[in-house]
């Protein structure tokens, strides 16, 4: 019967698919001992004093473009393993012998990593690719088992003669070897004494003068000692961190960091590895290896990890190793294993002789992108270990691959009656990839296109950046291109996308290039949508309201960790947005003990916390975009700036820009509005229309009503244009340097106390952080040119902005309250060009002249043009044939 019922089960285990294709795990070791062996890869070696003797004929140098080094292909592992067992560090390669002997210290970070990308196992042999199938969906068990390989191979190998001390000053031993030594001299001391007591114990051996009950009885006690203080777990010999890293992700470390790697432009996997987000990673990934994308937003602090523990009997002197499997909590021995004592309570834990490993624990939040509308961002622990740590910091973009595991939220205790079955999942890192922190990492960098798309997307920017109109102003009407209007809004929103030089001087002092604008205006002229517009357009924007967010939620909050229960910093909106652009809705609604916290942020860019004995500063290197609302409901022209908006002066003169956005009634406003409203509505959307009809009457809709251009450039062509005009870092020029000072200077005396009446407390002269605004948008506005030096016409341009924001917040009333007649944009320029030559006592003047007065007073050069031509055209003004002169 027992027999019919095995064969049933053998008939049963052949039929299922599932049970016959259970890994055999002892073939699987033997696969990848051969790939350890024989697997090679094409390497980048140099030329000078490469020795070739102990080479194979297959593996012959081929030499490249460079004429100091060649090709190789060489054995992958083998070189790497025989310096792991020769204990040659990487990090004193090339070190002087002082520098050699103190990176050799035990204090050192002296640790050898071996990379199995699963890709090269693949390409190996059609059984590698199997086992690197296997080896991603059950990665724990397989990262064991490749420890076991290589723990065999390397005790195999032979150390390198005389290679010990040819970068070391003498043979450095580490701990374990001291302890292995300390080790065989007291089992040698015990098994002498026991080998005496033997000899003095053999007269009252009743089995004495039997050999075979003598030796079977030596055989026990010696099997005995053995296992109880010769066994040492494999893990305490272990001086190297494996990592299995998944497909599509090549080694980075020795020995692959002079390996060549094919990339197929086709084959976008070889190239660039995409990370998933957390809400796609579902139960079946579970134990598998998995590639997460998301944002850091708390990062605990290093501390050890136990991994062998070490007992010590106060009874017989053994020594006990336990190995811990749960990494997390483990229950302590305390029973003597040796069979001559047996004692309970005489085991006490010995850091001496224990194995630590370095432990960070990592939240990974979603990035906004990846939350949909209205959904909460999930988020997800990752563990850290060994060199793996110390890479992630609050408020960093990472991909992390790592094997997605389940933990159970406490082992025993009340949380564990608490929790009952519900468990917890975690992410167990097996490689971290931090992003560029901004616009500097485009879409060239990670190989994600190919050629064609490559040479597509330049020619579109060369295209842009070349064109005969005005490119900025095309760069700008691209943004948001539905909201109607707000062209120097725009402008400014683009200046501050691409940013100033931040400059840090020889003592240190570090000048910000960020620029902070502040809109504050009547409601309902989208303000928030162009606040959430810019947030999506940042590479790490990130949108928080006044009234939502708090003190500490805007720069950093202490919480508790709940792994060892001690606090840690959790960054704030502030803090995640480093290096980007932190949107901030309804800024006035915030309270005042949480608005005093963004004072040194806006310009120090720093967050210095100093709460539950926690003392640290934190980079906020971010640009503040703000928004506000006026505090009476509509803006009063009779109340001052700090007043209508509930602002303080101290924080408004933080701002490099302020525009002031009014509600008018105006009849050709009014209509060009509902026109374009009506004709986003009509066609859904301004892209859309284009892409679909091609009628003349349809494209010139869009221009007709006031609504943004035809030629609108997608976000993607503009994320990029941005990204390469970022890495231009412009510099002011002499000749340019004295034009600035008298600019500023000029500016400077149209405030001065006797000029023009301005209301009490009100926030509208120019100051020096004004001045340093200025050179910030005329650098903005020289990368946008892709120059590496600042021209006037930046300077003209920054000034501009800087008047019409100054403008925009300055009274037009005149003294009885009634709005002056003649307020059109060609009657303001007009009385700029006559009072210029009034001053000048000449009717004759340079139009270059004009242009630099005009400029200086908020208006644009086109403007400028249409009113000579109306002047003209109405025998006002005549202009000479060249177009230099104008005479009234």
């Amino acid at each position: 019967m027992a027999s019919q019922r095995s064969e049933d089960n053998d008939d049963n285990l052949v039929s299922d698919p599932v049970l016959s294709n259970y890994p055999d795990y002892q073939k699987d070791e033997e696969i990848f001992s051969k790939f350890l062996q024989q697997h090679t890869s094409l390497a980048v070696v140099s030329l000078a004093g490469t020795d070739d003797s102990d080479e194979d004929e297959s593996m012959m140098l081929n030499p490249t473009a460079s004429a100091t080094t060649g090709t190789r292909r060489e054995l992958c592992y083998r070189q790497h393993l025989q310096r792991i067992k020769d204990r040659r560090y990487y990090e004193s390669e090339h070190l002087a012998p002082s520098e050699a002997a103190a990176a050799s210290s035990p204090f050192a970070s002296n640790t050898f990593v071996v990379e199995v990308p699963l890709d090269e196992l693949k390409n190996f042999s059609i059984e590698g690719g199997d086992l690197a199938q296997r080896a991603a969906i059950n990665t724990m068990r397989y990262q064991e088992l490749f420890c076991n390989v290589i723990d065999q191979t390397l005790a195999q190998m032979q150390p390198s003669a005389g290679r010990n001390n040819v970068h070391r000053v003498g043979v450095i031993r580490d701990p374990i070897d001291i302890l292995q030594e300390q080790r065989l001299q007291q089992d040698q001391i015990r098994r002498q004494q026991q080998d005496q007591q033997d000899a003095n114990n053999g007269i009252n051996n009743i089995y004495a003068g039997n050999a075979n009950f003598e030796q079977d009885d030596q055989q026990q006690n010696q099997q005995q000692r053995t296992n109880a203080q010769e066994m040492i777990p494999p893990v305490l010999l272990r001086r190297y961190e494996l990592r299995i890293l998944p497909f599509g992700r090549p080694g980075t470390m020795p020995p692959f960091d002079r390996h060549v790697v094919k990339r197929a432009s086709a084959d976008k996997s070889s190239s660039t590895l995409v990370g998933a987000s957390l809400r796609n990673v579902r139960s079946k990934a579970m134990g598998h290896l998995v590639t997460i994308t998301g944002m850091i937003v708390r990062a605990s602090d290093v501390k050890p990890s136990l991994i062998v523990a070490a007992y010590s009997c106060d009874a017989c002197g053994v020594e006990v190793y336990q190995v811990v499997q749960n990494k997390r909590e483990f229950m302590p021995q305390r029973a003597c294993p040796n069979a001559d004592c047996k004692q309970p309570d005489t085991l006490h834990l010995q850091t001496r002789a224990s194995k630590f490993c370095k432990f960070q624990e990592l939240k990974l939040q979603e990035l906004p992108n990846q939350v949909p509308m209205g959904h909460v961002p999930r988020s997800l622990s990752v563990y850290c270990r060994g060199e793996l740590t110390r890479l992630a910091l609050p408020g960093d973009v990472v991909t992390i691959d790592g094997v997605f595991l389940p933990q159970r939220l406490a082992e025993s205790g009340y949380r564990a009656m608490q929790a009952g079955l519900i468990t917890t999942t975690y992410l167990e890192a097996q490689h971290v990839h931090v992003h560029k922190k901004s616009y500097d990492e485009s879409l060239l960098a990670d190989g994600s296109l190919s050629e064609e798309e490559v040479a597509r997307l330049t020619a579109q920017i060369m295209e842009i950046a070349t064109s005969s109109d005005d490119p900025i102003g095309r760069l700008a009407r691209s943004i948001a291109p539905e909201i109607f209007g707000h062209e120097d809004i725009k402008r400014a929103l683009l200046l501050q996308l691409v940013g100033g030089c931040t400059r840090t001087l020889p003592d240190g002092m570090r000048i910000r290039g960020d620029i902070n604008i502040c809109l504050m205006g009547d409601p309902g002229v989208a303000k928030s949508q162009l606040l959430k517009q810019i947030a999506s357009i940042a590479p790490r924007g990130v949108y928080t309201t006044g009234k939502g967010s708090s003190g500490v939620g805007l720069t950093a909050a202490v919480t508790k960790d709940m792994a060892t229960g001690e606090m840690a910093l959790e960054g704030g909106a502030l803090v995640l947005a480093d290096r980007g652009i932190c949107a901030i809705d309804e800024f006035d609604k915030m309270d005042e003990g949480d608005r005093t916290a963004i004072h040194e942020v806006m310009e120090q860019q720093t967050v210095s916390i100093a709460k539950a004995g926690i003392v640290a500063t934190l980079n906020a290197r971010a640009a503040v975009l703000a928004a506000a609302n006026p505090l009476y409901g509509r803006y009063n022209r009779s109340r001052s700036l700090s007043e209508n908006v509930n602002l303080p002066n101290s924080l408004l003169s933080r701002f490099d820009l302020m525009f002031l956005i009014l509600d008018l009634a105006d009849v050709d406003k009014d209509t060009a509005l509902a026109r374009h409203v009506t004709f986003v509505h009509q066609n859904e959307g301004l892209e859309r229309s284009r892409g679909d009809d091609d009628d003349s009457d349809t494209d010139e809709a869009p221009n007709r009503n006031g609504g943004a251009d035809k030629n609108v450039i997608p976000p993607r062509v503009l994320r990029e244009y941005i990204s390469r005009a970022r890495r231009h870092q412009p510099v002011v020029p002499p000749d340019v340097a004295p034009y600035i000072v008298e600019a500023y200077v000029s500016l400077r005396m149209q405030d001065r106390p006797g000029g023009r009446p301005r209301k009490q407390g009100d926030q509208t002269s120019m100051t020096a952080r004004q001045l340093l605004s200025i050179l910030r948008l005329s650098q903005a506005l020289a990368r946008l040119r892709f120059s590496d030096f600042v021209a006037r016409e930046d300077v003209d341009e920054a000034i501009r902005l800087t008047h019409m924001s100054k403008a925009s917040l300055e009274d037009n009333d005149d003294d009885n309250g009634r709005r002056r007649r003649g307020e059109d944009v060609m009657s303001r320029v007009f009385h700029i060009i006559r009072d210029f030559a009034t001053v000048s006592g000449s009717n004759e003047l340079e139009i270059s002249l004009c242009e630099a007065m005009v400029l200086r007073k908020g208006f644009t050069s086109q403007q400028l043009q249409a009113c000579l031509e109306e002047y003209e055209g109405l025998n006002v003004i005549r202009i000479n044939s060249e177009r230099t002169r104008l005479t009234f």
